[in-house]
């Protein structure tokens, strides 16, 4: 995963457990994608300061993740509902007792993963 798409996802399940502060740098720096001079600037900070700030952030945001594993169980779901749609792919209105077998093992591994 790349780390545009990990710092979005773990803001996305965790930012509002930062501060309105820490968001509005967090996101001006990453999902704006503004200069650490831009938002020094802006916010009346040095880009030290936004840099920390940022790096900080990152740290705290993987710190929740690696305790409540929840982007993580999300994106196991998700492959999981992807795998559906590829055995109803192979949909077949003669033989359908081994696509209900299929779909039922991957709906009782997404509830296992929950």
């Amino acid at each position: 995963m790349d780390d545009f798409f990990k710092q979005t996802l773990l803001y996305d399940f965790y930012g509002e457990l930062l501060t309105s502060h820490q968001k509005e740098i967090y996101e001006q720096s990453v999902l704006e994608d503004l200069s650490l001079g831009e938002i020094a600037q802006a916010a009346g900070i040095s880009r030290q300061g936004v840099h920390d700030l940022v790096k900080r952030c990152d740290r705290t945001l993987q710190g929740y993740e690696d305790k409540l594993h929840l982007v993580e169980k999300f994106l196991a779901v998700r492959e999981k509902v992807h795998r559906i749609g590829q055995v109803l792919d192979r949909y077949d209105p003669e033989d359908n007792s081994q696509l209900a077998r299929e779909i039922r093992e991957i709906a009782r591994e997404i509830i296992d993963e929950l």
